[in-house]
């Protein structure tokens, strides 16, 4: 069955978003998925060029056509979801909510809040993980996506049968995973400065009611430069800080990146391999992006893929023991890459 799922290799921020955009648009995909929390945004570039990242809807509803599922496995911030069901013009024809979904409501947000996740372990404290305890829990006041009378309009009693439907017609679906491998509560070896859920591709798919044999292309998307959240997150192996990158890449010497959903200065290092390893064997990606390109060849616009970025590609690829196939350069360039291209030619 059409099924592809997006899945991030490193700790997060890899471009899941831009990279689920670029399918939904190059394979005329029919509906988009989005798992998971609002403890996490996904950014795209909208028609106008302009950047526009969302926590609740998948980035690759951003300036296509394609319906827009939030399956029972999804945590949903009431407050935050219309809000960019708004700024998007989404319309109830095109999502649908499945009713089973939880609910993350500001007690949750104030639980983390209360047990200093922030400071602990780096949690963005969105409420997500205490909602999706509750839920394990079996409490009986825990709230579904069928309670909250504002979702009404969106609410379908079980998404999976839409999706089952379409995949029955021959309509590829995109699920939009989130997060990174690295963070998974159950994979990394970093524990306890995890999410509060599996984050690899089967996940994703069970959390979106379909079956593994639907899937037919495991995408993982890689950061040139892997970044975690800022403060006491975890390790990260071959720190740096922005004052080094922003020297090698020729960009303003007080460029740095924030995380979409705090906002606070993320941590960013040199490529290790270890992670990403672990990544390919428990999600056999068919295909690998790797964004960020522009941080290793800053002159690519001018003059294009040089020797520069070819070395380095080539580094990478000893070192995870699989080809990339595609990379992006900025956040709305996305090319094959021309040596993989010529080595399976050859």
């Amino acid at each position: 069955m059409p099924v592809s799922v997006v899945v991030g290799g490193q700790f997060g921020s890899e471009g899941k978003g831009k990279v689920a955009q670029f399918i939904v648009r190059s394979q005329s995909a029919a509906a988009v998925v989005r798992v998971g929390g609002p403890n996490s945004g996904h950014t795209a570039m909208d028609c106008a060029g302009h950047l526009v990242t969302l926590r609740q809807l998948p980035a690759a509803a951003i300036s296509t056509e394609a319906m827009i599922f939030l399956p029972a496995g999804s945590l949903i911030d009431t407050a935050l979801l219309l809000k960019e069901i708004q700024l998007l013009g989404v319309s109830p024809r095109r999502l649908r909510i499945d009713a089973n979904a939880s609910l993350v409501t500001e007690q949750h947000k104030q639980v983390e809040r209360d047990e200093a996740l922030v400071e602990t372990i780096g949690s963005t404290a969105s409420g997500t993980g205490a909602s999706l305890r509750e839920r394990l829990s079996r409490a009986k006041f825990h709230r579904l996506a069928r309670h909250e009378p504002e979702l009404q309009a969106y609410i379908e009693e079980n998404t999976a049968a839409s999706l089952r439907n379409l995949l029955a017609a021959g309509e590829r679906v995109v699920l939009e995973g989130t997060q990174g491998f690295g963070l998974s509560l159950w994979r990394t070896r970093d524990f306890p400065f995890a999410t509060s859920r599996d984050t690899s591709a089967a996940a994703f798919v069970s959390e979106a009611g379909l079956a593994p044999h639907d899937v037919d292309d495991v995408v993982m998307t890689l950061r040139s430069f892997p970044i975690r959240v800022g403060g006491n997150s975890g390790p990260l192996p071959n720190e740096i800080d922005w004052p080094i990158l922003a020297k090698e890449a020729e960009l303003d010497p007080d460029y740095r990146e924030l995380t979409s959903a705090t906002h606070r200065v993320r941590r960013i290092a040199r490529f290790d391999e270890q992670v990403v390893k672990d990544a390919i064997i428990s999600n056999r990606p068919h295909r690998i992006f790797m964004n960020h390109m522009d941080y290793v060849d800053p002159r690519w616009r001018s003059a294009g893929t040089s020797e520069r970025s070819t070395r380095f590609v080539e580094d990478i690829e000893r070192r995870i023991g699989q080809s990339i196939d595609y990379l992006g350069y900025g956040p709305d360039v996305t090319k094959r890459s021309d040596h993989v291209r010529l080595k399976r030619s050859a």
